[in-house]
């Protein structure tokens, strides 16, 4: 906003006076385009300060961790919210990789290409320093603590390594590590180190400082040493993490936005599970002369004048014949279960699988509704794990591939031919979880039909149930080999339909059921015997139905 005659004057006499003037002023012009910046009696405006990305990662990102770490140790909703995003993002056989490196003319380097892919395989066994996990259960293991911690760590290990044993032929190992080895509360101005991370003058990260043993195990985790850090050059670390601000450096727990529903509604449900296993031990009252005093020659009492207690052990089909006149029975009734609580429940459970960003129905295990509705929700809910998907490739699954081509080549395993292009030796297919199915029959022929328009290609529908098209065209070559060597036939193999596989012909009206050509003189051949008995089976019924048209009434 432009200073006005007034504000030039005011400046020239007092120039705090004019300035706040014009601060007022612009804050007033915000506030009138701008409803929401604007508290009142009934709106509290909860903006409070505007730290940096970092300072609020620091101030609580571990505490976080720590909370969704206690959740899902203690807490079932909070374990199946994790595992439910876990498995959709990287699917039960991990990303798959399908190499796809080009000729100079264009054209795909199958040669090559299948040796990558059988070096992939081996690599895929083993692929981490403690040979303990697969390729796939290291993505899920990486996954889970993105989602759980905000962020997961790893390290790049090429090459001949002392006291190392890669186990696959590709010198290539990963180094696994949780938030908690690398320091957030490491910062040095002086050497452009932010939260354990050491950046350039571009803010690009260069190197990060890891413990080098677990400050979880006993010794000074609150003031942190140096001495006790090791220095990994960036270029060799994976760092799987959620990062929801430009700047940011270190992820935060995806669950932050959530944690205190989800802490609320496990406490109201312990709270209902208590009050409702109360109410099944049945309490019951005997109410005497309806409230009033009870007559004191009524009842029995002992030498003292105390009323002697009647045996009252309840049993199933018991009855009760010991009541005085003006007695009668009450059960204390707790109200419990609670009626409302599963749409209650229902209610916080759609708020908490917004902020997840897992679906409603995966999270409270609820599959209500048509195909069309659970569709429409699968449909919308896809969109976003495709994305998790995205960013796991990109900061996981990409770096470690094309670092498996270098080694590979590097070490003889798979070189790279010379008429390959270089610039696509990393080229490759990700093949994510896909997703799945809700109706089979409806889902094949909406894809069937696809493929006949020409719409889609065979190879893509296959591409989208996550296998590779050319394992399964082998699977099924081998498959009808041996059928056909045993003599099976199978409707899956449209060469075993009438007319060997190729396109049946249109019918001739003209022709004499009873006297049908030849087939051999039309250039065809039986299929098979069981087409043969079919074909014969059909041209007596075709005889019988002449028959009976021509014969007199």
């Amino acid at each position: 906003m432009a200073a006005n005659a007034l504000d030039r004057f005011l400046a020239f006499f007092a120039p705090h006076a004019a300035t706040r003037r014009l601060a007022a002023r612009r804050a007033f012009d915000v506030l009138a385009n701008y409803e929401a910046a604007k508290p009142s009696h009934q709106r509290a405006w909860k903006g409070g300060s505007n730290p940096s990305p970092n300072q609020l990662v620091e101030q609580g990102a571990d505490a976080i961790a720590n909370i969704a770490r206690n959740l899902e140790r203690n807490h079932d909703l909070t374990r199946g919210i994790i595992r439910t995003l876990t498995v959709n993002t990287i699917g039960a056989q991990g990303v798959g990789i399908d190499p796809q490196p080009m000729r100079r003319d264009g054209t795909l380097h199958t040669e090559y290409a299948a040796k990558l892919a059988q070096a992939w395989r081996d690599f895929c066994r083993t692929p981490e320093v403690t040979h303990r996990f697969s390729f796939a259960k290291v993505q899920r293991l990486m996954a889970q603590a993105r989602f759980r911690d905000g962020e997961s760590w790893a390290q790049l290990l090429i090459g001949n390594i002392p006291k190392l044993d890669h186990g696959t032929r590709v010198p290539l190992s990963l180094e696994l590590f949780e938030r908690d080895m690398v320091p957030i509360s490491y910062t040095d101005v002086a050497k452009q180190i932010t939260q354990g991370v050491r950046r350039n003058g571009w803010g690009r990260p260069t190197h990060i400082y890891v413990h080098k043993q677990d400050p979880r195990d006993g010794y000074n985790r609150v003031l942190v040493n140096p001495a006790d850090l090791r220095e990994i050059s960036y270029a060799n670390v994976l760092h799987y993490a959620t990062l929801d601000r430009i700047g940011q450096l270190r992820g935060v727990s995806d669950l932050a936005s959530i944690l205190t529903r989800i802490d609320d509604l496990k406490d109201y449900e312990e709270s209902e599970r208590i009050a409702a296993k109360v109410a099944a031990s049945l309490t019951a009252y005997v109410k005497r002369n309806g409230g009033t005093d009870p007559d004191p020659t009524q009842y029995e009492r002992d030498a003292e004048g105390n009323l002697i207690r009647r045996p009252t052990a309840m049993q199933p089909g018991m009855i009760i014949d010991t009541l005085q006149v003006g007695e009668e029975i009450g059960l204390i009734d707790s109200k419990r279960p609670n009626q409302g609580l599963v749409t209650w429940r229902s209610g916080q459970l759609r708020a908490v699988a917004a902020g997840a960003g897992a679906s409603f129905s995966s999270i409270s295990r609820e599959y209500d509704g048509t195909y069309s509705a659970q569709r429409q929700e699968l449909v919308e809910q896809w969109a976003n794990y495709a994305v998790l998907t995205e960013e796991a490739v990109d900061q996981i699954i990409r770096p470690v591939y094309e670092a498996f081509v270098t080694a590979a080549h590097l070490s003889g395993v798979a070189k790279t031919p010379n008429d390959v292009d270089p610039l696509t030796v990393n080229d490759c297919l990700y093949l994510g979880a896909q997703m799945p199915w809700i109706d089979p029959a409806k889902e094949a022929i909406a894809m069937e039909k696809l493929v006949q328009a020409g719409f889609a290609s065979e190879v893509e529908i296959i591409r989208k149930r996550g296998l590779n098209p050319v394992d399964v065209l082998r699977q099924i070559e081998r498959f009808r080999e041996d059928a056909e060597s045993k003599g099976l036939l199978f409707s899956s193999n449209w060469a075993n339909q009438k007319g060997s596989g190729t396109a049946a012909a249109a019918p001739d009206d003209n022709a004499d059921p009873a006297n049908p050509a030849d087939p051999s003189e039309q250039g065809a051949q039986p299929a098979d015997p069981a087409a043969q008995t079919r074909e014969i089976a059909d041209r007596i019924a075709a005889s019988l139905v002449q028959a009976v048209a021509s014969s007199p009434e």
